[in-house]
């Protein structure tokens, strides 16, 4: 489902982000920054007389398209008699993330980036991941001994993006 859950404060620096897989964390850290600027866009059109009654889902912010080109090569080869020749292959795959955001009412940014290759996830099923980690969050800044503004590091919290990220392979 999820290939990164980010939690970004009012001041836009990131309090949790994780990814799956590893390998890729800095380029998602670089997503989830680009969609701030979606989410700012879509905080200021809702105006200052309906910040009270705004919907804290912002829905879709916007789909990419990724490619990614395999230093591993294919090679075939030709044999004629009269020469030899050689086709070099590159292996491209093509990767396509949709981003979801969701705003506390305390301007606190939640962003999923979701595999858009799952035709089978909702717009209802973004909605219950966001509830859940809002939900989440709230138990966090509950803590007596969290301190806000501090990265997140419960492990409850944890458990449960991992619960939502999908296992990669």
């Amino acid at each position: 489902m999820a290939v990164c859950i980010a939690v970004i404060a009012k001041e836009n620096y990131p309090l949790y982000i994780r990814s799956v897989p590893v390998q890729n964390e800095l380029k998602f850290h670089y997503t989830v920054h680009t969609s701030l600027d979606v989410v700012e866009e879509k905080i200021s059109a809702v105006g200052k007389a309906m910040a009270d009654q705004r919907e804290l889902y912002l829905g879709l912010l916007y789909p990419t398209e990724d490619y990614k080109v395999y230093p591993s090569h294919m090679i075939i080869v030709y044999y004629t008699p009269v020469c030899m020749f050689f086709i070099l292959i590159e292996n491209i795959l093509l990767y396509r993330h949709t981003r979801y955001g969701y705003v506390t009412n305390s301007k606190v940014k939640f962003v999923i980036v979701a595999d858009s290759s799952n035709t089978s996830l909702r717009d209802n099923e973004i909605r219950s991941m966001f509830r859940k980690l809002h939900n989440s969050f709230t138990d966090v800044m509950c803590n007596p001994f969290y301190n806000p503004g501090d990265t997140i590091q419960s492990k409850a919290f944890d458990s449960m993006v991992s619960a939502m990220m999908v296992q990669a392979s």
